[in-house]
């Protein structure tokens, strides 16, 4: 722009994106994909693994985003954050411990839609705007009392991390023998989730060994990305049972992982809710002490609506082998809740990357409004 014949450039928006987990810039990364070549942005990112000792929190970003096709140069660690400012904060967690010095306006877009609800939550209300899956979380947090006048900004937007499984070409066979295997069996994911007496913890190594003792199928196994138990090394103790139908994944995006799977085995992980989105099959693993626990602390937590009425239920590895077969052999039972599952929970998926894109311009200022298919 020209004032009185004196070229005036405009300063770009500072944007920063900060997690703690991977799977919290997996929810972000197609957001970032679409707003990396703005010219009115800088586009930072920062946080890194989170190490707890002594109650003190630290993060550290070595790998963090090394999986991810980024601007590496614009990665800065938590500390060097803390003494900037930013016109926009992004985050896909509740935590307000990676805020910078100061920043303009804060954008909340989850990273989990799980049963536990943990993000119905009054946690979530530190930040101003917030990014909602679909209709579900927008009930829940009505219910919930947690919109309130001049409080945080609420909007369905969709959730950008389950976008790519319902567009585009996904090569299944292609993707498995990439993997190394048979792209003809039919193929299992088993997705624990990471809190403490989940599946993995109670019956997981009998789970994969039941299953590999089978021959039928084959086995991806997906770890938790930022599990409770940190004691308990996983990848070690599972490698041993690898062979040409089961492989570790050491991968932080599941999404083509549920792509790829004609079954998903879960317990209480929002992977279970996305998988709904293909109308596939899915066994639950039965984790009572996980989930009574979550009860007492977490109020929002939701089984009667959905919870693991989507899928077969398998109460301990002596009958997982029985619950694969039946689910297999009748793929359709739970279509039709899975179906509203779905619809309830995601606000028409597939496009919702493009909304959040809408909403961060919006709250730096660079849009009059939001997007017309925000609600």
């Amino acid at each position: 722009r020209h004032k009185c014949g004196v070229a005036v450039l405009m300063s770009k928006k500072r944007i920063l994106f900060a997690g703690y987990a991977p799977v919290h810039f997996v929810c972000f990364e197609s957001v970032y994909r679409l707003l990396k070549s703005d010219p009115r942005l800088e586009i930072w990112l920062s946080g890194g693994f989170k190490h707890v000792q002594n109650g003190e929190a630290t993060f550290s970003l070595g790998g963090f985003y090394d999986s991810f096709e980024v601007d590496h140069a614009r990665v800065i660690p938590h500390e060097q954050a803390k003494q900037q400012d930013f016109d926009v904060l992004i985050c896909g967690h509740l935590s307000d411990s990676l805020f910078p010095r100061s920043v303009g306006r804060s954008v909340q877009i989850f990273h989990g839609v799980s049963i536990k609800n943990r993000s119905v939550r009054e946690k979530a209300l530190r930040y101003d705007i917030l990014c909602l899956p679909g209709r579900y979380h927008a009930e829940m947090y009505q219910r919930h009392r947690l919109v309130r006048v001049k409080g945080s900004r609420c909007f369905i937007t969709g959730f950008p991390k389950v976008d790519a499984i319902v567009q585009g070409q996904f090569n299944r066979d292609a993707f498995l023998r990439q993997m190394g295997v048979n792209p003809h069996r039919p193929t299992l994911l088993y997705a624990p989730t990471g809190d403490k007496n989940n599946s993995l913890e109670i019956m997981g190594e009998k789970v994969v060994s039941a299953i590999r003792e089978a021959k039928q199928w084959n086995l991806l196994i997906k770890l938790h990305d930022h599990p409770k138990n940190t004691s308990l090394d996983w990848i070690a103790r599972l490698s041993d049972l690898q062979d040409e139908r089961i492989r570790l994944i050491h991968d932080w995006n599941v999404v083509p992982y549920l792509q790829a799977a004609d079954l998903l085995i879960t317990d209480a992980s929002s992977v279970g809710v996305e998988y709904t989105l293909l109308d596939r099959p899915i066994v639950f693993l039965e984790v009572p002490k996980l989930l009574k626990k979550l009860a007492r602390k977490h109020t929002a937590m939701d089984m009667e609506t959905y919870g693991q009425k989507i899928g077969f239920l398998a109460g301990k590895s002596d009958n997982i082998v029985d619950a694969i077969t039946e689910a297999l052999s009748a793929p359709d039972q739970h279509s039709e809740i899975r179906r509203q599952m779905a619809n309830h929970i995601f606000h028409k998926p597939g496009s919702a990357s493009s909304r959040v894109a809408g909403i961060i311009l919006y709250a730096a200022g660079l849009a009059s409004s939001i997007p017309n298919d925000v609600e």
